[in-house]
């Protein structure tokens, strides 16, 4: 009985040795396929977007099941600015738009008090990723995000933490951007398309309500009179599951403000 027993722990060891060896071959021989986006641009063409999920696996993630559960069909380039990048990807199409918790997860309902919006974690070197040493070369797809550090300098790290659903992709070099920006992917086709939609017309300055130009706007001119409309993003990821990212709850720069008022003794309540 006891030989038997021996018998049977040896072949169960000598099966999870197996198991585990079979896991470290397929680790290091079968390379994976790395998710490549399609995304197509109405009267422009197809750009297509090798995604790096093992330098960024969350904005990845985050990416994909907005672009597979249709969120970006029919958003448009909202900014566009000749030779730096094209932005786009934001719900309201000004720059302000964030995602909600519906549009990435299938356990949240539409509009119910649940479904808020959400933000993710910034993946780049300057926050705490050293992983990501990917380089803003012409062609990287980044994440748009956020900057409150005009309110405080204490507050970059909510700045890194502010992207959402909003992309940017380089029309150059852009190495000052290295580390403070989640780059997560980049073009591999369709390079001329990105410098296509640069050339963009765009908004000069806004005129004020007596016809004159309103020279005290400091905005920068960055709008497109017709802005290029994204008629779908999908993402093939070769039959590998990226899960749901994790969500982080947006930075309230309103409610900080106003904190910071009253502290102040600026608010009189």
């Amino acid at each position: 009985m006891k030989k038997i027993i021996l018998i049977i722990a040896i072949l169960v060891v000598l099966v999870l040795i197996g198991v585990v060896a079979f896991g470290e071959y397929k680790a290091h021989f079968e390379k994976i396929q790395n998710p490549i986006a399609t995304i197509e641009v109405e009267n422009y063409g197809t750009i297509k977007v090798e995604l790096y999920p093992k330098i960024a696996p969350n904005t990845v993630s985050n990416f994909i099941k907005l672009s597979n559960n249709e969120f970006y069909d029919g958003l448009t380039f909202h900014r566009i600015i000749k030779d730096f990048m094209i932005q786009g990807g934001d719900p309201l199409g000004d720059g302000t738009g964030s995602p909600v918790l519906s549009d990435i997860r299938d356990d949240i309902e539409k509009d119910s008090t649940e479904d808020v919006a959400y933000a993710i974690e910034g993946e780049m070197a300057y926050n705490g990723h050293k992983e990501n040493k990917l380089k803003f070369e012409e062609g990287i797809l980044a994440m748009a995000r956020s900057s409150y550090t005009s309110l405080s300098p204490d507050l970059a790290e909510e700045s890194y933490n502010s992207a959402g659903c909003q992309f940017f992709i380089t029309t150059q070099d852009s190495t000052n951007l290295n580390g403070l920006y989640c780059g997560f992917g980049k073009v591999i086709e369709g390079m001329d398309v990105v410098r296509s939609i640069a050339e963009t017309e765009i908004k000069t300055a806004e005129e004020g309500e007596d016809g004159e130009e309103n020279t005290s706007s400091s905005s920068e001119e960055s709008t497109p009179v017709n802005p290029p409309v994204i008629t779908s993003i999908r993402v093939e990821t070769f039959g590998v599951d990226y899960g749901t990212p994790k969500t982080l709850e947006p930075f309230d720069s309103s409610a900080w403000l106003m904190d910071y008022y009253r502290n102040s003794g600026l608010v009189v309540e």
